[in-house]
């Protein structure tokens, strides 16, 4: 069956009470979960940044879910660094690890002085570092040398089976260009499911046909439709941003400044902001229909005990009741 995830979210709250919000999660019910890499919030109000590596190890200490991450090799993280990382936490914890990698955006990646260059670019540069993350799961000694260089490197600490590595994209062109080498998909969803299935569809055509699909979805629930406006404007206003602005712009309080041009009705086209329930079932049910592996639940407000003890409670057992098998894991 799809499993229903929870989304950690770095950029917000502490490693140590991020640590907390799994095990509850766990605790409630969710079957899965998932985190950000961040090294700048979006936001100076999120005021938070964890290292993600080091706090993976032991989230997945600390529960018995299956765990993901999303990453960007090439800037801030040399690829064999990163294929380091993955290969021992895959070693750690057989058969319970994915990661995600992507293109990357300019607030987290920029910070090592490189030249930050157009779209393009950073997939050739992202293609490059997926070869060489796949050679050094193999066991092959690595020299390469192009957009970023590796010399005799070897991984000697790897896993039975190499760690599957994801494509993040978020546009349905991007999608289809990771359909190529990916092993699954890593999209996010926002109100729009329509918009969701044609990015899905374009990595099914890009060769991604039989792979599993990852969703993480971002959404603000309240106990008062006020309280789900304000947390949604609060924490998730920038992120609504269009254009190439989200991948471009460097600082926390660019962000902030952009989004002080956000409206309401800005952020409710972007994502589900409600205090229904029955509203947020309704949206995830159409995400589920779209034959899906996992969807990871993303509450963009600070209240993160409340919506995990709804979850547990009310959402989740209502949301299994209708829940169709997943024909690509």
């Amino acid at each position: 069956m799809t499993r229903i995830g929870y989304h950690a979210s770095h950029e917000q709250f502490s490693p140590s009470e991020l640590l907390k919000h799994v095990e509850a999660a766990e605790a409630a019910g969710f079957d899965a979960a998932k985190c950000s890499d961040h090294f700048h919030p979006w936001s100076e109000r999120q005021a938070q940044s964890g290292f993600a590596w080091s706090w993976i190890g032991a989230a997945m200490q600390a529960t018995s879910l299956p765990f993901g991450i999303i990453s960007a090799p090439g800037y801030r993280y040399h690829p064999a660094v990163l294929a380091q990382a993955a290969a021992t936490i895959g070693v750690m914890f057989p058969d319970r690890f994915w990661f995600a990698l992507g293109s990357g955006e300019a607030i987290n990646e920029a910070i090592t002085g490189l030249v930050w260059p157009d779209k393009a670019e950073r997939n050739a540069r992202l293609l490059e570092c997926v070869e060489v993350t796949r050679a050094l799961f193999a066991g092959e000694t690595v020299t390469h040398r192009g957009r970023v260089n590796v010399i005799e490197a070897k991984l000697y600490s790897r896993p039975e089976k190499p760690v599957p590595i994801y494509g993040a994209a978020v546009s349905a062109e991007t999608a289809r260009f990771v359909g190529q080498w990916a092993d699954g998909l890593l999209t996010t969803a926002g109100i729009n499911v329509q918009n969701v299935r044609k990015v899905i569809e374009a990595f099914r055509e890009g060769g991604g046909e039989n792979k599993p699909v990852v969703l993480q979805s971002a959404l603000s629930w309240a106990e008062t439709e006020d309280d789900a406006v304000n947390q949604a404007m609060q924490q998730w206003a920038g992120c609504t941003l269009g254009g190439e602005l989200a991948w471009d712009l460097r600082r926390p309080r660019d962000f902030d400044l952009a989004a002080s041009r956000i409206h309401e009705a800005d952020v409710r086209t972007a994502l589900p902001v409600s205090s229904s329930l029955a509203f947020h079932q309704d949206w995830i049910n159409a995400l589920l229909e779209l034959d899906i592996a996992e969807l990871h639940l993303h509450q963009v407000g600070r209240n993160q005990w409340e919506f995990i003890e709804i979850c547990g409670e009310k959402l989740l057992p209502r949301l299994r009741q209708g829940r169709r098998p997943a024909s690509a894991r």
